[in-house]
């Protein structure tokens, strides 16, 4: 830290009384942000120089590198910050206080109430025109070697008093465990939302986990899949052929999510998603219009995946009961859907392209829209016993 001369000395808080809160209290907060906001108000209840507090900490997620959440002494202060990844690219982050603990693993001390120079980022000339004296970022050390840091910035007249450095380095250590169960609450959170989805990664974190939890749930199931797949591999260099997968998997997902479905797996070149019914009246109506509005969502958009291809998918939709749980060998579980319902949206959608239509829906479905439907006739599906109406769009 640099030189903070003719500073104050003496210290007018006392930080056992955060310390002692956080210890008590503060590591039951739901999440980051929830302690932050709790947090600066101890600070600030107790006396401490504190007119802004930032948290943040790295996290593994597929859209962000880091998290974190802001304080501020003033109503109206606080904001949940999530960084994405590249930002270390980034003006605002080079030559940034934040850059300079992540890579020295060192506190940065800057004093306001000295003049700023081209050299100091802007980021400390807008909390000096804010009307901020200190600037101070202390790196929270986590296991593993994980990046953390807590933030103050003060507005007391001539800034920190060495003894509130010292104090806010002895509130950190109480602070640390917290941001470390944070942090792997977080990750487990973040990689089971990345590969299972959001509502059945929080089965599994809640501890569905043994093989046979299995309940049985009525849904709408869609089954998505691109057409001639293997001819466009040998057609295209391996790299194209998975960009195009990857945003076909992409427009078909965000179409899904966006109408309250759940993909559930992606399937080689295809996607098995869900819509459940949460037990409400006419839920069986509501996630029937909601999937196959997903799927003409997905029709609308299927020209962003690369047009010069163009890429054709079909999709097959049905609903009924389904087995919704854990299946696998005794080390090895998987958390998937199970069912003639499955069966038969995914027959569906291989007719597609016979029937020359990218959407396929069952008659169980078509009797739950709201409007009306054109009827392609009873079809027999591989490993269904009774013929199929197959029905699509007018």
């Amino acid at each position: 830290m640099g030189e903070t001369p003719d500073q104050p000395v003496s210290l007018t808080w006392d930080p056992r009384v955060v310390r002692d809160w956080l210890l008590e209290e503060g590591r039951f907060s739901e999440d980051l942000h929830a302690l932050t906001q709790a947090l600066g108000d101890r600070l600030l209840a107790a006396g401490a120089p504190v007119w802004r507090l930032r948290l943040a900490m790295r996290t593994l997620h597929p859209l962000m590198t880091a998290i974190g959440s802001a304080w501020e002494k003033e109503p109206g202060g606080d904001e949940r910050v999530q960084s994405p990844h590249g930002l270390e690219q980034r003006p605002s982050y080079i030559g940034s206080p934040m850059e300079s603990i992540s890579k020295t693993g060192k506190p940065f001390r800057r004093r306001l109430t000295d003049t700023l120079g081209d050299e100091d980022h802007r980021i400390l000339h807008e909390l000096k025109a804010r009307g901020a004296t200190d600037y101070l970022g202390i790196p929270l050390r986590l296991a593993g070697g994980a990046g953390a840091v807590f933030v103050v910035t003060s507005d007391a007249e001539g800034g920190l008093a060495d003894a509130d450095v010292l104090a806010f380095e002895r509130v950190c250590s109480a602070v640390t465990p917290i941001v470390e169960v944070f942090r792997y609450r977080d990750t487990s959170a973040a990689i089971a939302e990345a590969y299972l989805g959001k509502r059945t990664g929080q089965r599994v974190l809640d501890g569905q986990i043994t093989r046979g939890d299995i309940e049985n749930i009525q849904a709408a199931i869609l089954v998505s899949d691109i057409r001639d797949w293997t001819g466009m591999n040998m057609r295209l260099p391996a790299e194209d052929a998975l960009a195009c997968a990857n945003r076909y998997f992409e427009v078909i997902a965000e179409a899904v999510e966006s109408h309250g479905g759940e993909i559930l797996k992606f399937l080689g070149d295809g996607v098995l998603a869900i819509f459940p019914t949460q037990g409400g009246d006419a839920d069986d109506l509501v996630v029937c219009s909601n999937a196959l509005a997903a799927a003409k969502t997905a029709l609308l958009r299927a020209d962003e995946i690369d047009p010069p291809l163009e890429l054709k998918f079909g999709i097959g939709l049905h609903y009924g009961d389904v087995l919704y749980g854990n299946i696998g060998s005794a080390t090895r579980i998987d958390f998937t859907v199970l069912g003639s319902a499955v069966n038969i949206a995914a027959r569906l959608e291989g007719l597609c392209r016979q029937l020359d239509r990218q959407v396929l829906f069952t008659n169980e479905v078509a009797e739950r829209l709201p409007y009306s439907v054109e009827a392609m006739g009873l079809v027999d599906l591989k490993g269904v016993e009774r013929p199929i109406q197959a029905c699509s769009f007018l």
